[in-house]
C-alpha cells in the first residue's frame, strides 16, 4: 500500500512541481528584471536521469502527481526525454507542464507522443501590444499557434494563466474570460504575489489587483459567473463557468483568499532544493544526495523529501508584509 504523505498539520502533500531551468524566454515585468540576471550555469542544473531518481523517490513516498515548470521548460534541450523518464516511473498519474507556449507549435506533438498528459499556458492579454508590454519579448501570434498546437495534440483540458497587473491588462480579462464561451478551456486570472525582492516584486505591491476586483469586472461585461462544485479540496483555484459557456472561468487568490490550509504541494527548483513553501525560504538541498555516488542515492532522496514535507510551513505571511527574499518565481516555477 503506498504511503500517505501528510505534514505536521495534517495536509496530503502528493503533488511535485519540477523547474527544470531557470531561464526564460520571455522578461513579464512581475517576474525578471531585464538586466542583472544571472542563471545557473548547466552543470548545475538536474540532469535527466537525476530528475528521474527525484520522480521515482516521490512516489514511494507517496507522491502521484507532477508538474514541469520553469523558468521556461521548453529551453531544455532533453525535455522530451525529461517527460519519458518521468512517465516511465510506475506510479506516476499524469505529468502536466506550465509553459509560455512560445516554442511549443513544433514540441506539442512530440511531448504528446512522450507522454506528457496536458498544459497549463502562462498568457496575460489576447492584444499583441499588451502581451509585448507586459510580457516583454513575447509575441501573442507565436503562443497563440503553440495553444492550438497543444490542442490539437490532445494535451487537453487546456488551461490558461493570466496574472493581472494594474496598468497593463485588467481592463482585458473581459475578453480572456470570454474565450470560455466557445472553447472548453480553462481560463483562470492569478493575483500578484511579490517574490524575491528587488523591482519585480515592488512592481507586484503596487500593481497588485484583487480577484474580487476582477471578478466583478467580467460580471459586468459578460453576466454572472455560476461557481462550480469543488472536485479536489487542494485545487488552488475557485472555478465557475458563464451562462452557457463550454469552459471554465477560475480564479487563483493567494493574497485576497489564501488556500494555504488545503495546500498538496511540494516544489523542486532547478538546482535541487527543495522549496517548501512557494511564500517563503525554507529549503532542502537533495542535489548533493543525487550526486554523491551512492549506492542508497534513492533511499537518501526519500528521506530527503519526506523530511521536507514533516517541515512545510502552514502558510505564507504576505498580510504581514513578509515573502520570499532568496527566490524570484522564475527560480521556483510558480
Amino acid at each position: 500500500m503506498r504511503l500517505m504523505p501528510r505534514d505536521s498539520f495534517n495536509r496530503l502533500i502528493d503533488y511535485l512541481r519540477i523547474s527544470v531551468i531557470d531561464r526564460c524566454n520571455m522578461r513579464c515585468v512581475y517576474c525578471m528584471p531585464l538586466n542583472g540576471i544571472r542563471f545557473l550555469p548547466n552543470p548545475d542544473l538536474l540532469t535527466a536521469q537525476e530528475i528521474e531518481m527525484v520522480v521515482r523517490a516521490a512516489v514511494r513516498v507517496g507522491f502521484h502527481k507532477f508538474r514541469l515548470t520553469g523558468g521556461e521548460p521548453t529551453l531544455r534541450s532533453d525535455l522530451v526525454e525529461i517527460v519519458q523518464r518521468v512517465t516511465s516511473v510506475d506510479g506516476v498519474h499524469g505529468l502536466a507542464m506550465t509553459t509560455n507556449a512560445m516554442l511549443l507549435e513544433n514540441l506539442a506533438q512530440p511531448l504528446k507522443q512522450a507522454g506528457l498528459t496536458r498544459i497549463n499556458v502562462h498568457l496575460d492579454s489576447l492584444n499583441p501590444e499588451t502581451v509585448e508590454k507586459q510580457m516583454r519579448w513575447g509575441s501573442f501570434a507565436r503562443v497563440w499557434q503553440g495553444i492550438l498546437a497543444a490542442e490539437a495534440a490532445g494535451l487537453t483540458p487546456v488551461k490558461l494563466n493570466a496574472v493581472v497587473t494594474a496598468g497593463y491588462n485588467e481592463s482585458e480579462v473581459v475578453d480572456l474570460a470570454r474565450l470560455t464561451l466557445e472553447r472548453d478551456w480553462h481560463v483562470r486570472f492569478i493575483e500578484l504575489m511579490p517574490l524575491g525582492g528587488g523591482e519585480c516584486a515592488t512592481l507586484s505591491v503596487k500593481r497588485y489587483v484583487s480577484n474580487i476586483e476582477t471578478r466583478r469586472r467580467i460580471e459586468a461585461g459578460l453576466g454572472p459567473l455560476n461557481e462550480l462544485p469543488t472536485e479536489n479540496l487542494a485545487d488552488e483555484s475557485r472555478n465557475y463557468r458563464l451562462s452557457g459557456a463550454r469552459g471554465v472561468v477560475g480564479f487563483i487568490s493567494p493574497v485576497s483568499e489564501p488556500y494555504c490550509g488545503t495546500c498538496n504541494r511540494m516544489r523542486l527548483t532547478a538546482d535541487g532544493k527543495f522549496h517548501l513553501c512557494l511564500l517563503n525560504d525554507d529549503e532542502l538541498d537533495v542535489r548533493r544526495a543525487l550526486r554523491s555516488g551512492s549506492s542508497r542515492a534513492l533511499e537518501e532522496v526519500s528521506a530527503i523529501l519526506e523530511r521536507a514535507v514533516t517541515m512545510k510551513p502552514t502558510g505564507h505571511h504576505l498580510l504581514e508584509g513578509r515573502s520570499t527574499r532568496d527566490r524570484s518565481m522564475y527560480q521556483i516555477g510558480g
